[in-house]
């Protein structure tokens, strides 16, 4: 298991993260698991002895019962973990218990400690923007909690790039706490934070955090050969929405590769991600603990050149603007400089 910073921090995390989406199983979230408190001990536990420092959770995972499983399952090893929760849309009833507002934040902060068992969360993530409340009033309420030693750092999650950067923009302008982390979807079958996200994370030196890395667990051998079984949670639930005919053929290239290294499709799948030099740590779910052994020795697949081409070339990006334009104002620029230094010779 290798460890990374967490953008410009100086905080180690470790490449895969455990996700706790599966664990309660209240309500609509039985879809994703059902994880017990005896299961999410030894979930953690496996984690833990494979050296995962890293746990992201959040308060709509299961109603806040995902928070109460992990913090009680980490017990006397809370100071071993970096603790990641989200602060989500709407949580509750109230005409207040919706969006990012001082009031909201505040709260939400507070009743997560509660849950999690612990006086203070290492990174807290705004789950999703909020259109209402301004983003200078949201950071600003950040600031403080991290003035108040109740978090360390902060992140957003399914945030724009244009909004990411943004909130950069306000964090340097006020001196505020600033975004250290964008946890986004990406996957060999869903590249789009490719399109803008990924250069932006680059230049100011954020950390990408993965969700969903299999596709919701059409990355497996489980889809290899067809539509799936019929348990499968991708097979009840078709998120994150994909192009089939595109993920066969992608899935259909990670098979070939798999069999060469003796691994599963997932295993390939997540190790291309892990090759990919934005990616600070990708998150992964386990209903079983068969599955996240499975998933933990991604660690170990050292994909080719040839073999990263090939996963590259088969799960490309269709072109688009101005990613078009700004590859052939690139290649013209190269172009120039080849002929300057011809003349010079």
């Amino acid at each position: 298991m290798d460890y990374r910073k967490l953008g410009n921090s100086g905080l180690l995390v470790s490449e895969l993260c455990l996700g706790t989406q599966t664990f309660g199983g209240v309500g609509a979230w039985q879809t994703f698991g059902r994880q017990d408190q005896s299961e999410a001990d030894r979930l953690v536990a496996q984690a833990f002895d494979a050296g995962i420092n890293f746990f992201d959770t959040a308060e709509a995972y299961s109603d806040g019962t995902a928070e109460i499983l992990l913090g009680k399952a980490l017990g006397s090893r809370r100071g071993d973990a970096v603790i990641a929760t989200k602060i989500s849309g709407r949580f509750g009833p109230g005409l207040n218990d919706v969006g990012l507002s001082r009031k909201r934040v505040v709260a939400a902060v507070d009743a997560s400690l509660t849950r999690l068992g612990t006086d203070y969360i290492d990174l807290y993530q705004l789950h999703s923007p909020d259109a209402v409340t301004p983003l200078e009033e949201t950071l600003r309420a950040l600031d403080d909690l991290v003035r108040a030693g109740k978090i360390r750092y902060v992140g957003c999650s399914n945030y724009p790039a244009w909004e990411v950067m943004k909130g950069i923009a306000i964090s340097e302008r006020d001196q505020v706490a600033r975004f250290a982390s964008l946890q986004a979807y990406y996957s060999l079958v869903g590249r789009d934070v490719e399109r803008e996200t990924l250069s932006l994370l680059l230049d100011q030196q954020l950390a990408l955090l993965v969700w969903s890395p299999l596709a919701g667990g059409l990355l497996t051998d489980k889809f290899a050969g067809g539509p799936g079984p019929p348990t499968a949670r991708r097979s009840k639930i078709d998120f994150p929405p994909v192009d089939k005919a595109h993920a066969t053929r992608c899935v259909t290239a990670a098979q070939g590769i798999a069999r060469q290294h003796h691994a599963t499709v997932a295993r390939i799948a997540l190790a291309w991600l892990l090759h990919q030099e934005a990616v600070t740590s990708v998150v992964i779910g386990a209903t079983t603990s068969e599955q996240l052994a499975d998933n933990l020795k991604s660690v170990d697949v050292r994909l080719t050149a040839g073999e990263l081409q090939c996963l590259d070339q088969i799960s490309a990006l269709p072109s688009w603007y101005p990613g078009w334009i700004l590859d052939l104002a690139s290649h013209e620029a190269l172009s120039l400089d080849e002929a300057r230094g011809r003349r010079a010779r």
